[in-house]
């Protein structure tokens, strides 16, 4: 089997977490490879719909953008943005949206608005929301995908830019949240799920070669490990060799 880095371990992950026939909402960059890959792998059924407007995109390269002609060239459909958002998104017709964070807290609250306590005038200024928010709080379920430090896993994040669980079991239900939340993030060293009884974030997977010992190091708080922890299955030579085409690494 090909040796494989960190980020292509965090990509097949995601990928895998998506199944043939789900219709999912996809964002640029990571959350695209992932399901790019896993459209060109196990679910070639599944149904990317991006926030510009675009069902059923097929595309044979990544977009660049969501406004990247390949996306409408190759869709089964491309509707307005204000029918994504209030007839797909809202009522609760997508199955899974993939998110990505500069601060994620351990109830899986996202912040991509600023960096400081200071809104006014932060230490950093993101680039926003977008359609975020609604993803987190509309879509059945959400996969968040980032790489994993202290600097991103932090013990309240600085601005909740996309609910996750608030402060905990309930919140979601409180707001009258319509999605589940966030079911699973995927990162360099590993995989989380929300604690089915206190929604906090728990280590369920460690990538091959990672260390708890470095999980650790790598967030911002006491991170709990699930039971039965497990070791993510190494990518296979098909899924290194499709996403490293998609990529443009090879080929």
């Amino acid at each position: 089997m090909s040796s494989h880095s960190p980020g292509e371990m965090m990509t097949v992950a995601a990928s895998r977490a998506l199944s043939d026939g789900d219709r999912c909402f996809v964002g640029i960059g990571k959350p695209s490879t992932a399901a790019n890959l896993a459209r060109r792998t196990h679910a070639p059924g599944l149904v990317l719909v991006y926030e510009s407007g675009t069902i059923g995109a097929k595309p044979d390269r990544l977009p660049l953008s969501i406004g990247d002609g390949v996306l409408a060239e190759t869709a089964d459909a491309v509707v307005s943005v204000p029918e994504i958002f209030n007839y797909w998104l809202q009522p609760g017709r997508i199955d899974v949206g993939f998110l990505g964070a500069a601060q994620l807290d351990r109830f899986a609250n996202i912040n991509t608005t600023v960096i400081g306590d200071d809104y006014a005038n932060p230490a950093v200024r993101l680039p926003g929301a977008g359609g975020a928010p609604e993803i987190a709080a509309s879509c059945r379920e959400v996969i968040v995908i980032v790489p994993h430090s202290r600097r991103t896993f932090v013990p309240r994040v600085d601005f909740v830019t996309s609910f996750g669980f608030g402060a905990g079991a309930g919140d979601r239900e409180r707001h009258g949240l319509r999605g589940r939340g966030p079911q699973l993030v995927v990162t360099d060293l590993g995989m989380l799920a929300p604690d089915p009884e206190t929604c906090e974030l728990t280590l369920t997977h460690l990538h091959p070669g990672v260390t708890l010992d470095e999980v650790h190091a790598a967030t911002g708080w006491d991170l709990r490990v699930a039971p039965g922890l497990r070791t993510t299955e190494a990518p296979t030579d098909t899924e290194l060799s499709v996403l490293r085409a998609l990529e443009g690494q090879e080929g």
